[in-house]
């Protein structure tokens, strides 16, 4: 996804990649019962893609590190080989800390929970790492750093040279008393007697503690709480290239902070109504633009995604752009905007793609065209039938998380039965892979079946692959809405995927 036009996109077609079982952290045994609080809530790699964190719905950030660069050398070194050394790619863990606990709001009598809705990486600095934590009203800026344990190696007295000094003692009549100090205490028991007596030339046992750092261990302090400043549910923070300030989102309002000012933050997107009554869309995710500070997008509840520009105004109530399907002329339905709010959005690594995750598709726009986005993804186009159900049972409002890979030649996402799909984006490809959550991640993978992609013109090329046979399920295990895979993260700079179903994360590499 390089150069100024989508058809520079395509020199040759990308064969379609070979998934493999890379590793898996907190594997559920059969049977086992998962704590509602260890179940995953937030994937993110750092820039590098040498370290990974996951929070979960108890508060918990987890992170991860990159080995197996480390036992091959540096990556330059690796570069300079002549020939290609495949890796499997190998993630240990690092350490955890606790980033939220359950509060209550007194004035609002309101719980408030403690799961991990978002984790972003901040810049490194002198070995030290910096994330970004919020659950639904408060966001945290941690430092994790290895520190020095300092341990006393040695005490004031030597026990060999005690012994001696004893010996002189127990040879004068007076009953003597050695202090910590190594001086000694002359009395008798009748009375006391503040004398100290010393030996010529002091003694030569006496010295100082030596302090020793023998050992590391990993810390977590949280440096800033960003807090009081959401009415609403937090659904989105994201960095900004600058490194000095962020964004907070909720459903009504998107907040700029700077990293070191706590206690302020300006109101920059603000589209509540004078009246409540007259809301008919909340914001659902924002992020910003990967290289350039003054710009930032974010989706609707209604389907649709806006760019806005920084510098247009302080209070960005008018957008740049604005990109929205039209809706298809009688396909309207109870369900219609209901399955049409986004739930995700990232910009591509070069900033000029946005994806999006609505409930049933991914759709790729182009930030230069606004009409129609250049490629539509079905995720599990088998379940329209059953949306009465999906209604029913709460899963319709199931919010899927999204991912580009570093190179923007393919995108994934998550969906039912602990599946997740990956998609080849450039225009002809018909990639459209289908894996399980699992050591095995094709054991249920069903091969869909090829057709040509439409004749993408220069005004509106929409690509639509991956759509099952209604009432077909993707796993051959129709419609188990209880195990979701919702969370995904696709390694910065290699065909890498790290998702999560319930308590368990898996990795993968191709």
């Amino acid at each position: 996804m390089k150069g100024n036009g989508a058809e520079d996109l395509s020199p040759g077609l990308s064969q379609p990649l070979e998934w493999k079982f890379s590793q898996v952290f907190g594997e559920r045994a059969a049977g086992e019962e998962v704590q509602e609080v260890d179940i995953i809530s937030a994937i993110e790699f750092d820039k590098s893609g040498d370290h990974l964190a996951t929070g979960d719905r108890g508060g918990r950030v987890v992170l991860f590190e990159r080995i197996d660069v480390r036992s091959h050398g540096s990556r330059k070194d690796l570069e300079k080989q002549d020939y290609p050394t495949i890796r499997h790619p190998e993630f240990r863990y690092k350490t955890e800390f606790q980033s939220h606990e359950p509060e209550f709001d007194y004035l609002k009598s309101l719980e408030i929970e403690e799961k991990i809705n978002k984790i972003k990486w901040c810049q490194t600095a002198n070995g030290a790492l910096f994330l970004l934590s919020t659950n639904d009203k408060t966001i945290k800026y941690w430092k994790v750093q290895e520190k020095k344990v300092k341990k006393i190696s040695e005490m004031n007295m030597d026990a060999s040279k005690a012994v001696q000094n004893g010996s002189i003692a127990s040879s004068s009549m007076t009953p003597r008393r050695c202090l910590p100090n190594g001086g000694c205490y002359e009395g008798h028991d009748s009375h006391s007697s503040n004398d100290l007596s010393f030996p010529p030339g002091g003694f030569p046992s006496l010295h100082l503690p030596v302090v020793t750092c023998q050992e590391t261990s990993l810390t977590a302090r949280c440096r800033k709480i960003y807090a009081h400043a959401h009415d609403y549910h937090i659904n989105s923070i994201s960095n900004n290239s600058d490194g000095e300030t962020f964004i907070s989102a909720d459903d009504l309002r998107i907040n700029l902070w700077n990293l070191e000012i706590s206690n302020q933050s300006f109101n920059i997107v603000d589209v509540k109504p004078a009246n409540m009554e007259d809301l008919t869309e909340v914001i659902t995710s924002a992020e910003f633009h990967p290289t350039h500070c003054n710009m930032l997008a974010y989706s609707s509840s209604k389907g649709s995604i806006r760019l806005i520009d920084l510098r247009q105004s302080a209070l960005c109530d008018k957008h740049s752009k604005m990109f929205e399907e039209r809706e298809a002329p009688g396909s309207r339905s109870f369900f219609t905007e209901i399955i049409a709010s986004i739930s995700d959005i990232r910009f591509a690594k070069d900033g000029r793609h946005i994806l999006s995750r609505d409930y049933m598709t991914l759709k790729l726009w182009d930030i230069n065209m606004e009409s129609a986005p250049v490629a539509t993804f079905q995720i599990h186009e088998y379940l329209r039938p059953k949306l009465c159900d999906l209604y029913e049972n709460d899963s319709i409002f199931d919010k899927f998380d999204c991912c580009l890979s570093g190179d923007g030649l393919r995108v994934a996402t998550g969906s039912y039965g602990n599946l997740f799909r990956v998609f080849g984006c450039i225009p002809g490809s018909n990639e459209a892979a289908t894996l399980e959550a699992s050591k095995n991640p094709t054991r249920r993978q069903v091969q869909t079946p090829s057709r040509p992609a439409r004749s993408l013109s220069s005004f509106a090329r929409v690509v639509r692959r991956g759509a099952e046979s209604p009432g077909v399920d993707a796993n051959g295990n129709s419609f188990d809405f209880t195990t979701k895979l919702l969370h995904l993260a696709w390694h910065p700079t290699e065909n890498s995927i790290a998702c999560a179903a319930m308590n368990s994360l898996y990795m993968y590499y191709a």
